[in-house]
């Protein structure tokens, strides 16, 4: 919205629509339809009508651990042996939860008391045990409440957080060595992000990193005292509420103050700083990620506040401070670097060169090779890698939509090195074509086996399979018979995918069709959306949610559009909304319920649209746009305005408020309040959301009040971003009331 309009081109562009009809398949086995009923709202919420996985950790080239029943259990892939690691009855002496396994994988961490905090992030207890003696190390000497608990990759050494401080242990029986001493809540953080780093930078609750042979320890210290905080009520159970602060950088404001230290483990005293280059401390700047390459070299991805520009740095250690190597700069001229964030770092065999998923020339994201600060694609075409998910000295594996389907998952493997003349080769393609079209996997140490994930769009299969020949199946580990077995009971949808042209972009959706459907009826639409940057909601997973009850018992039409800013399409798509948030994403959701009406099987009087989070964000401004289109709709913790929401993820997209003023103003949810008066909505949110704040609900709600817009609101009290417990079953339930009301039973 760099212009300060709403821009609505595209809106009347030819649109070319397609079908491509995939049943899902559940219908494999066909039993008498009178025998089969709908699949219900209680049948969405019953814990033995779910698909499983399996869950496996390789320990080496050709064994993993695999917890069944409480227990873990070794599993030798070469001699098809299993035996039992750890009993359940271990788990229970101390009432562990989870388990993880040192560097020498003598001992066990036993992970108790979880308690979650953010989205990663929680605190726990951890007791060592001996695998050698079958026995618990006592003590431990590790305090009742840990942030964060780490193996070093050698040895039994390991450390932990408490109270934002590192601790380290040179095996399990010394004393612990404290590290950091000026670790204090809300001001300054060692070895765990705060609540941004978290969310938005790193994904995970990690900040500090082992050397390859654990000579050192790298960690995060972040300093968020000048970072203003936000206070939400928790009003728990006790006589008075309680008041949390919690430092959050809204649009504009002051980041947290980042530094790289390093310490040896040998003399964890004295801390060394990683520096940032100079062309990156010019203004503010994100740590990006952090590779060991050996244990005196280190790799950091440096990234400047705008997000476009991200500076690789490889540091080696001359025996008193951390050198500058050698570099390489990546810069995005259409938008920001990466899906999210710059992408992670894959080493070669030479320790110097270094692979890499970045945007090429045409603004694909492809695979390259960067040697001497120069990159070299190793993939290419109109399609693009989503990651990497395994380097050997001889091939790099990942994961692409190769074949022309933004929605489609295959498991690729190029040869590198000498083997770089060697064809590359899908691993995935050929395996129960009709079944899995989205498929991962899971490599063993040196990629001889991987466990192959199928997640549709038929029932999640999950295999074995040796990667030393043709890839031949070893083993099933999950093929959901059971689940299969009991879906046939039930009438099913269907779902129908297919193609809209749109501002010169073919842009894919999703309906997912009622049993029995006839086009020659007229069914009610739910537009499900998400709509956020580098979004997907079209894809060739496997569905069985909460739209499965609506399409089966209520027979409704859910269908999903992946409009511009969507990902895995190209740059062009997904910057296409760089800088205008609220604009093309919103509008090409309206276009594409324009041209559902043209099929011919949809009652446009019955239309609603529903999201949460962006989600939420996207459906408030298409039932604001004042369309007509939509009789009603749901925002589940929608943001209301861009400069309420955290600084890291809103600038990536828009920059600072200062310097893109029109647009923050134009993309707000409040300023169409009167439009409202024309739909039926329910507003959503939960009062202790860490992540979009129920400030933000609140001002809509303002905003609809002072426009007397008649309107339906539902608060969970002390919930967080995803509404988890009670809360989970009951939204949904109101939601179904709500559009039950609206869609398939108006008054």
């Amino acid at each position: 919205m760099g212009c300060g309009k709403v821009f609505w081109v595209g809106v009347s562009a030819a649109i070319i629509t397609f079908f491509i009809i995939i049943p899902v398949a559940v219908h494999l086995n066909r039993t008498n339809d009178a025998n089969k009923r709908s699949f219900t709202l209680d049948d969405y919420f019953n814990s033995t009508i779910k698909w499983k996985s399996y869950k496996l950790r390789w320990i080496s080239d050709n064994a993993y651990l695999h917890k069944r029943e409480g227990s873990v259990f070794l599993y030798n892939v070469e001699t098809r042996e299993e035996s039992l690691y750890l009993s359940n009855l271990t788990f229970a002496k101390v009432d562990a939860t989870d388990y993880m396994l040192s560097g020498d994988q003598k001992y066990v961490s036993l992970e108790s008391n979880y308690t979650k905090q953010w989205r990663h992030s929680y605190t726990a207890s951890y007791s060592i045990y001996s695998l050698d003696s079958s026995t618990f190390v006592t003590p431990s000497g590790i305090p009742e409440c840990v942030q964060y608990f780490s193996w070093a990759p050698t040895g039994n050494a390991y450390a932990y957080i408490s109270d934002f401080n590192i601790y380290m242990k040179a095996h399990v029986n010394s004393d612990p060595v404290q590290v950091t001493f000026n670790g204090k809540k809300n001001e300054i953080l060692n070895g765990v992000p705060d609540w941004v780093y978290e969310e938005e930078v790193f994904a995970s609750n990690e900040a500090m990193w082992w050397s390859t042979t654990s000579k050192f320890l790298a960690f995060l210290e972040l300093n968020d005292r000048q970072v203003h905080s936000v206070e939400f009520t928790f009003y728990g159970s006790e006589q008075y509420p309680v008041t949390r602060a919690v430092p959050y950088p809204k649009a504009g404001s002051a980041l947290p103050r980042a530094r790289l230290l390093v310490v040896e483990a040998a003399d964890p005293s004295r801390h060394r700083e990683v520096e940032p280059p100079s062309s990156i401390t010019t203004g503010d700047y994100f740590l990006s990620s952090v590779t060991w390459v050996t244990d005196e070299r280190i790799a950091v991805q440096w990234l400047t506040r705008q997000q476009n520009h991200v500076h690789v740095q490889i540091y080696d250690f001359n025996g008193t401070s951390w050198r500058e190597k050698q570099k390489f700069v990546q810069t995005s001229r259409t938008g920001w670097v990466g899906h999210y964030s710059p992408l992670p770092l894959f080493f070669a065999e030479d320790n110097i060169s270094f692979y890499k998923v970045m945007s090429d020339t045409l603004g694909y994201k492809h695979i390259h090779h960067i040697s001497d600060g120069v990159a070299e694609p190793i993939t290419s075409g109109q399609w693009e890698v989503i990651y990497i998910t395994k380097l050997t000295k001889d091939a790099i594996y990942y994961i692409s939509n190769e074949h022309n389907e933004p929605g489609v998952r295959n498991v690729y493997r190029a040869g590198i090195g000498r083997s770089s003349a060697a064809p590359r080769r899908c691993l995935t393609c050929d395996v129960e074509k009709d079944r899995c079209q989205y498929s991962l996997a899971y490599m063993s140490y040196n990629a001889s086996y991987y466990r192959m994930d199928c997640y549709g769009p038929g029932l999640p299969l999950f295999t074995l399979r040796d990667n030393r020949g043709a890839g031949e199946e070893l083993m099933v580990l999950e093929d959901n018979a059971e689940i299969k077995n009991i879906l046939d009971q039930f009438h099913m949808p269907a779902v129908r995918r297919g193609t809209l042209r749109i501002a010169g972009f073919d842009l894919r959706y999703q309906m997912m069709l009622p049993p029995n459907f006839k086009t020659s009826q007229k069914y009610p639409l739910l537009i499900d959306v998400y709509g956020g940057p580098c979004s997907q909601k079209v894809d060739y997973g496997f569905r069985l949610n909460w739209g499965t009850y609506l399409s089966s018992t209520e027979g409704i039409i859910v269908a999903s559009f992946d409009g511009r800013g969507s990902g895995y399409q190209g740059d062009q798509i997904m910057h296409s909304i760089y800088k205008r948030l609220g604009t093309y994403e919103v509008e090409d959701q309206m276009t594409a319920v324009r041209h559902f009406i043209d099929l011919g099987f949809i009652d446009k009087e019955r239309i609603a649209i529903w999201g949460w989070s962006y989600g939420g964000y996207v459906a408030s401004m298409a039932l604001g746009a004042g369309s007509g289109l939509f009789k009603c709709g749901v925002a589940v913790a929608p943001v209301a305005k861009w400069e309420y929401y955290d600084a890291v993820y809103t600038e990536r997209y828009m920059g600072k408020p200062i310097d893109n003023l029109d647009a923050y103003q134009n993309s707000t949810v409040t300023s169409r309040a009167k439009n409202f008066k024309s739909v039926d909505y329910l507003l959503v949110h939960g009062t202790a959301d860490d992540n979009v704040h129920f400030q933000q609900a609140a001002e809509i709600s303002k905003a609809l009040v002072e426009e007397q817009v008649d309107f339906e609101a539902m608060w969970y009290t002390d919930k967080d971003h995803g509404l988890g417990g009670a809360a989970i079953q009951h939204v949904y339930t109101h939601i179904s009331r709500f559009l039950n009301k609206c869609l398939v039973r108006p008054q």
